[in-house]
């Protein structure tokens, strides 16, 4: 089987992509919503506020909480 360079898509994900990936895996966000609940005026759900929390635990950025918004 042969590809061609258009086909192929390589992607730098280093250790923070491997977290969020199994995050999403074992459907922490979803866990944690159904567990907290969920309001009709919230912008993020509090399952992705302790996605934040974790990724941002790990160095993915060191900025406010308030800014994760802007990332998730």
């Amino acid at each position: 089987m042969s590809f061609s360079e258009s086909q192929i898509k390589v992607q730098d994900i280093e250790h923070l992509g491997i977290v969020a990936g199994i995050i999403d895996e074992m459907s922490l966000v979803d866990l944690f919503n159904q567990l907290l609940g969920t309001h009709p005026q919230e912008i993020i759900s509090p399952g992705q506020v302790v996605k934040a929390m974790i990724i941002n635990g790990l160095g993915f950025i060191c900025a406010p909480l308030y800014l994760f918004e802007k990332f998730f």
